[in-house]
């Protein structure tokens, strides 16, 4: 049968409300420890299983996290607004800042294991830049880091004729990064497109984002061309669901 509008929500979605209110309020903070599931059992005289879905809940939403043998603790991330237009401004990279900045603020971000490499593209990637299926192409893979924490993972495909000795192919490639120096080939990037979808992460990618069990990611994948069309980068870039909050702003 319908559930009726006044009917009360699951018992053990009620306390899971609870913990998100203790969170909230400051009365756990992040690292805290929370009641286990034999602490819930007793506190609210449920079963096992219910106290179990009630930490499930607030874990599979990011804002607890299970460590084996100690117990469940709050992670209180303040997730990373993400930007699109302002991001990608030719006034950021242009100045010889990164792109990630424009998010980042005052907040710690880092970009680790980068690693560059030469690869036969595969078809999307060959639609995307205009070349034909299986043609070299320079990629550039690295994760991000937000407060310690790695919440992005990208490869970048740009064409290898264009970008061959140059600073695009070494690990560093200097202030304001690929679009900067893609400006001093001739080549800036003057328009942008981007498609969002979102699904389950593969095993390789939850563990290297540490997702817990049930989080999603966002696949973004961004093609960068120039004043002429030309596409110049694809990236493909997948995110921590639980860790961003992605923003547009667009004119009526």
């Amino acid at each position: 049968m319908p559930t009726s509008d006044n009917e009360s929500p699951p018992v053990y979605r009620e306390i899971a409300e609870e913990l998100r209110a203790a969170i909230s309020s400051g009365r756990l903070s992040d690292g805290d420890r929370v009641p286990g599931e034999n602490d819930l059992m007793k506190r609210y005289g449920v079963a096992r299983a219910t106290a179990r879905q009630a930490l499930s809940v607030l874990i599979n939403e990011g804002i607890l996290v299970p460590i084996r043998g100690s117990g469940v603790y709050v992670r209180a991330f303040r997730p990373l607004r993400r930007h699109g237009p302002r991001r990608l401004s030719r006034e950021l990279w242009g100045s010889g800042r990164a792109i990630w900045q424009a998010d980042a603020a005052e907040r710690s971000f880092e970009i680790d294991d980068v690693r560059v490499d030469e690869v036969a593209a595969e078809a999307h990637v060959a639609r995307a830049l205009e070349v034909a299926e299986g043609t070299v192409v320079l990629r550039r893979r690295r994760r991000y880091r937000l407060d310690g924490r790695p919440l992005q993972l990208a490869s970048s495909y740009l064409p290898l004729d264009l970008v061959r000795e140059t600073a695009i192919t070494r690990v560093d490639t200097g202030p304001g990064g690929i679009y900067a120096r893609l400006a001093e080939l001739g080549r800036a990037p003057a328009h942008f497109t981007e498609e969002i979808r979102v699904r389950m992460p593969t095993p390789a990618e939850a563990k290297a984002l540490r997702l817990t069990a049930g989080t999603p990611v966002l696949d973004v994948l961004r093609t960068a061309l120039t004043s002429e069309h030309a596409p110049v980068e694809l990236n493909e870039m997948t995110l921590d669901g639980s860790a961003y909050v992605l923003q547009y702003d667009f004119e009526a």
